[in-house]
């Protein structure tokens, strides 16, 4: 009997050590709190939290710990500049063209006014001065939650236009924000079999990224058809230039944020988070065709979401999964990085538009890393589940400290006291006769 106990002890407190070791000294954890403190102090007493760089750096954080979701921006010095967590998750961060320090963003957080049924949302794009603080509501829609709720990206077309990616209708179209009236619009639906993709209507194209081109196209992301769109306003997909394909995963697996790089910087080219592959990559446009120029991964990378090609080359990547934000160089060379919580997007203030004043990688010669072989391992996928979906689905969920190990450690705690329990009650003189009324002897 005394065997038993010391054994399950031994494992109980095994677990629980390294449980508490993992909630102690995860970065990301601790930054959550860390960049709220700080926002909450006057600027002069801020200390420095993350290095230094040539620029405001803002961020927008998504997860499934909605209370850790952040809008956070910071300083050229490292300090935090600015702190919003009032919404559930933020999306989309742009810089507003012609100022220093504004941005428009696309955020989101749950609905329960008498005039929806059941659950909802409500997509809101703001304007936020980031050396003031002042918000200026752009344009907010209420959506039905079952619908797959929420916008993640909005592009500004003029004064008063947005075109915006709408998940929840599987569309992207303009919307004029003084009149509310919807002036063009292109569905999915009108080009892509329902067959295909996620599980329709629920997710069926997750349409997660849109960009208006300089030549009138617009550019979208249909990420359960593992595919970047080109589209005509008057005649639809121009399917010679789709790059991808539903299930073509060693080209694009589950992408975000693709971004395009025109002529004028080395191009046509396009940087995009593939996501499921764990990487970012570049494609380009040569002789009719897309060709792969530029690879970077490491060990950490788990489910990047954004890329961003900066002016000198250099390249800010969200990595969501792994709680970090980091900038690589021309060689491959990690030359920033900072924890936060399940980052969706950031932006480099004074460089440009996401990657709009950004060089192709064949322009700025970059260098390939952590590349195996010319594509990803293969994957076999059951009901449109591969492994690697699996496990990134449940780093998704998994709270800020946690990894694989400690969930392992957390479920052999768990199954250990039960056992435990058990073990414990059937070597015990304890009964219960589960009669009315209950006895126990």
């Amino acid at each position: 009997m005394r065997r038993y106990r010391v054994a399950f002890a031994l494992v109980v407190v095994l677990c629980a050590s390294t449980l508490g070791y993992s909630y102690v000294t995860s970065p990301a954890n601790a930054a959550v709190t860390t960049y709220e403190r700080q926002a909450e102090l006057l600027a002069d007493e801020r200390a420095p939290v993350v290095p230094p760089t040539g620029n405001v750096t803002v961020v927008a954080g998504h997860g499934m710990k909605g209370e850790s979701a952040a809008l956070v921006a910071f300083g050229p010095d490292g300090r935090v500049l600015y702190h919003n967590d009032t919404y559930h998750g933020y999306f989309d961060v742009d810089p507003v063209e012609g100022t220093r320090r504004t941005v428009e963003y696309v955020a989101e957080h749950d609905y329960d006014g008498g005039d929806c049924e059941g659950k909802c949302t409500v997509s809101v794009v703001e304007r936020l001065n980031l050396s003031t603080g002042e918000i200026e509501r752009v344009y907010s829609r209420v959506i039905p939650a079952d619908r797959g709720a929420n916008w993640h990206d909005v592009d500004r077309l003029g004064e008063d236009r947005l075109l915006v990616g709408a998940i929840n209708t599987d569309e992207t179209y303009v919307v004029n924000t003084t009149t509310g009236m919807t002036t063009w619009e292109w569905s999915t639906k009108q080009s892509y079999p329902i067959a295909g993709g996620g599980p329709y209507p629920a997710d069926w194209a997750h349409l997660n990224d849109v960009e208006k081109l300089a030549d009138g196209r617009v550019m979208t992301s249909l990420r359960n058809q593992d595919s970047v769109v080109f589209v005509d306003p008057q005649t639809g997909v121009q399917e010679n230039w789709t790059l991808g394909a539903d299930g073509a995963h060693g080209v694009l697996y589950e992408q975000h944020n693709p971004d395009y790089i025109p002529e004028s910087e080395g191009g046509p080219a396009v940087v995009v988070a593939d996501s499921l592959n764990d990487r970012v990559v570049e494609y380009q446009r040569e002789d009719g065709e897309w060709n792969r120029t530029w690879v970077w991964t490491d060990e950490e990378m788990k489910w990047p979401r954004d890329a961003d090609r900066l002016p000198d080359g250099n390249t800010l990547v969200a990595d969501t999964n792994a709680h970090r934000v980091l900038e690589v160089n021309e060689t491959g060379e990690v030359v920033w990085s900072a924890p936060f919580y399940a980052p969706y997007e950031l932006e480099r203030l004074g460089t440009g538009d996401e990657s709009a004043g950004g060089p192709s990688a064949v322009r700025a010669d970059l260098q390939s890393q952590g590349v195996n072989g010319s594509t990803p391992p293969a994957t076999t996928s059951i009901a449109g589940f591969s492994p690697r979906k699996v496990t990134n689905s449940i780093s998704f969920v998994l709270p800020i400290w946690m990894g694989f190990a400690d969930a392992a450690a957390a479920l052999t705690l768990v199954l250990t006291v039960l056992v435990w329990t058990v073990a414990e009650y059937r070597n015990s003189s304890l009964s219960v006769s589960f009669r009315w009324p209950v006895r126990l002897r």
